[in-house]
């Protein structure tokens, strides 16, 4: 089982006048330990109801996703999602590490996958088996050049389908591929610049602009 360090809480906005504020504090595979509207904390398992219109509909020792008038969210321990149906808004509040870095849990053309913030890096960064796993063809993008803290590596610039991150979906984003070089995907700035991003201290929080 594992324990959130701090709670990941999930606003969700239904058809009702009043929103339900749902904190993920547990997770184990099948099932989530959620504190629903300020309640004792209590567990739930896949496919149980957790108010009006919201299902658990996935757990696992990482993430819990819930699904709420038909859309499904995944939360990811240490992110805090926030979506405003009035406006069509979407926001997700990041955790820094005890290093000070915002990793995330995410999917890239609907595949699952973990990521960096990088605001240094000028478009989303993926390793080549990152790519190849989430079916990829890189090497027929164009052939580009990068520099990196071991000098200049080969790259190959593609287009993404759709880059989420809890509930904050963006399409066609700009991303290069590099086959060495590289252990983790970088959240750059052919995403991070279509998003309006607010620091506060240990947390960032980025909110969809088109």
């Amino acid at each position: 089982m594992r324990l959130a360090a701090t709670a990941t809480g999930l606003l969700l906005f239904g058809n009702a006048a009043r929103a339900a504020d749902i904190s993920v504090v547990g997770l184990f595979p099948g099932k989530a330990v959620l504190v629903v509207d300020g309640a004792a904390p209590k567990t739930y398992s896949v496919g149980n109801v957790i108010g009006s219109g919201v299902r658990l509909i996935a757990a696992t020792d990482a993430d819990a996703t819930i699904e709420t008038n038909g859309k499904r969210l995944t939360i990811a321990i240490g992110e805090h999602v926030n979506r405003s149906g009035a406006t069509g808004q979407s926001s997700v509040t990041l955790q820094a590490d005890g290093q000070g870095h915002f990793i995330t849990q995410g999917q890239i053309n609907g595949g699952s996958v973990r990521m960096l913030i990088d605001t240094g890096a000028t478009m989303i960064a993926m390793p080549a088996a990152d790519a190849r796993r989430l079916g990829i063809n890189y090497k027929s993008g164009k052939i580009g050049y990068a520099s990196t803290a071991n000098g200049t590596a080969q790259v190959y610039v593609v287009k993404l389908d759709s880059v989420r991150i809890g509930d904050l979906e963006l399409s066609q984003i700009d991303a290069v591929v590099q086959e060495s070089g590289l252990p983790i995907i970088l959240l750059g700035n052919s995403f991070l610049n279509r998003t309006d991003m607010r620091r506060d201290g240990e947390q960032m929080t980025l909110t969809k602009r088109f």
